[in-house]
């Protein structure tokens, strides 16, 4: 008698499995519709695209991970995708659209060799190949930049600049981004380091974007705190305290019994008395100005106006800290410690009017390694894609300046890369071959991309490209206004090598997990998506072609 084997239930109830060429194809799908959400917006022809959220709010950005953060996204492998746009923002400021199209093409590419019944691992050895050599080849391609080379700087940030709202007046900006990141390089011996908290970017809505301007210390949304304060002062000793200006309380329960009026009188004359004792030692500083990170008492305001003071009260720690910076002072946690060698100094410090609020300018400081860019505009939406620009610009400088090499863009970095890898391919001789001959194929999707964006014929660009650099045209790219192949690096099309090299690695990395993956177990509770995986959830109603 065959004895009945009882099925073994391993997952939950109401998980789902998407095994082997499914699983592989699914999640290729999903990186695919992703990097087609971004792919019009790349170059300086690329389009914009509103995204509208839940409660309604509108963003207007051709920015890649501005995108894809604003569409919240819930398909596993989508997100993958995405976090290669958030690694490019953190890492270099730019090239996130890049990175997202290149791990698109090399996904699709991929598909095509599995097809081909070759396998997957077969094929991220090869882009793993292909990668290592991509980054020697465009290591070997890049010309050197110093901090000194303005010029360069102000084509590499003008060029982050190009295809955003911010065009129109790029050279202004990249004018004052340089002056931005030069100013707040560290060094140490050999060492070089910019920080770009270092660079303060306060956004006021009102006035036209070529107001914007760049200020050699710290513009603070606050005002003074008392209206008889000067509104303007000249050669300001700045005092920097994060301890209040007001009578302390007692840190533990404690009862005052009064019996009389006179007590009661004495009890606040002594309030007021130790309160302009600590004002007396702040002026004793010799500081005319007073930033503090928490509160001052009303009559400690009328004691500091009294003095002639400018006072700035609840500033935050981060703010407290650039002010550090750019004035040279130190921030003190003792007022019975504030002394003459503590306080920062300023060319001046104003109240100045800009919109509708006031705002405190702390401007013209001796050695300011803190700056803030002034950000002008019409809109909001204006304001906030300037702002984008700019960052974009600031990243794309400090890549530049750290790493000491740039390459011309248009799409010509791509076309040399995708021309050595094909030539590193004839040195293999297993499958792998394949592989590498795939991602130099995914590499030329930039300047296809670029071509198809400026309403140009792809297949004659990509062609006349790779005839110029066949020629010997090293720098040989794209002019999407002109429709002509130029000299990139004459025409001051110019990107840090940074960008090419981390949207290079992150892409290929991503594409490499992606193609491993065969098998997707959803279970009942995660709250995952069907392993149909249709579309990416969160998107927008009524913004058809994302599934």
């Amino acid at each position: 008698m065959t004895q009945q084997i009882q099925p073994i239930f391993v997952l939950s109830e109401g998980a789902q499995k998407t095994t082997g060429r499914n699983a592989q194809r699914m999640n290729i799908q999903a990186a695919k519709a992703v990097a087609d959400a971004v792919r019009t917006t790349l170059g300086p022809k690329g389009m914009d695209k509103m995204l509208v959220d839940s409660l309604g709010d509108v963003v207007i950005s051709n920015d890649g991970v501005t995108i894809l953060e604003e569409m919240n996204i819930d398909h596993p492998s989508a997100k993958m995708i995405v976090e290669i746009a958030k690694t490019q923002e953190e890492e270099v400021g730019d090239g996130t659209t890049t990175a997202v199209i290149l791990a698109g093409d090399l996904l699709t590419n991929a598909e095509s060799l599995i097809d081909k019944q070759i396998h997957p691992t077969v094929i991220a050895r090869g882009y793993k190949l292909a990668s290592e050599k991509a980054i020697e080849i465009l290591n070997g391609m890049a010309e050197p930049v110093l901090e000194t080379d303005t010029d360069i700087l102000n084509k590499i940030a003008a060029t982050a600049m190009t295809g955003k709202s911010a065009e129109h007046v790029r050279s202004h900006l990249s004018e004052m981004a340089v002056k931005a990141v030069v100013g707040v390089i560290d060094k140490t011996g050999s060492e070089t380091a910019i920080d770009k908290e270092n660079i303060k970017i306060e956004k006021k809505v009102g006035g036209s974007v070529e107001e914007s301007s760049l200020v050699q210390g710290i513009i603070l949304d606050k005002e003074k705190v008392h209206p008889n304060m000067p509104d303007h002062v000249a050669n300001a000793k700045v005092a920097l305290v994060d301890v209040a200006i007001e009578v302390k309380s007692p840190e533990t329960d404690t009862k005052v019994q009064i019996n009389d009026p006179a007590q009661l009188q004495a009890f606040l004359d002594m309030e007021e008395k130790m309160l302009q004792e600590k004002v007396e030692k702040i002026a004793a500083s010799g500081a005319n100005v007073l930033f503090c990170q928490k509160g001052i008492d009303d009559i400690a305001q009328h004691f500091l106006a009294k003095k002639g003071i400018y006072a700035v009260r609840r500033v935050s720690k981060s703010d407290m800290e650039k002010l550090a910076r750019a004035t040279g002072g130190k921030v003190v946690s003792n007022l019975k410690e504030l002394s003459g060698t503590d306080l920062g100094s300023a060319g001046s410090v104003d109240s100045k009017h800009v919109g509708d609020e006031d705002m405190t300018f702390v401007q013209d400081c001796p050695n300011a390694k803190a700056v803030t860019m002034l950000i002008r505009g019409g809109t909001n939406h204006i304001v906030d894609e300037v702002k984008r620009a700019v960052e974009d610009a600031i990243g794309d400088l400090r890549a530049a300046i750290l790493s000491g090499k740039v390459v011309a863009g248009g799409g010509a970095p791509e076309v040399a890369l995708a021309k050595g890898l094909r030539q590193y391919a004839q040195s293999l001789s297993g499958r792998e071959q394949l592989a590498v001959l795939s991602f130099a194929d995914a590499i030329e999707v930039i300047p296809i991309t670029l071509a198809e964006n400026a309403g140009l014929d792809p297949i004659d660009v990509l062609t006349e490209l790779k005839s110029a650099h066949d020629g010997g045209q090293k720098w040989a790219g794209i002019d999407v206004f002109t429709g002509k192949v130029v000299d990139s690096w004459q025409l001051g099309v110019l990107e840090p090598l940074k960008v090419k090299t981390q949207a290079v690695s992150s892409s290929s990395e991503v594409a490499t997990m992606i193609l491993r993956i065969d098998d997707v177990i959803a279970s009942s509770g995660s709250g995952a998506p069907a392993p149909d995986m249709g579309g990416m959830g969160g998107m927008p109603p009524g913004m058809p072609g994302m599934m």
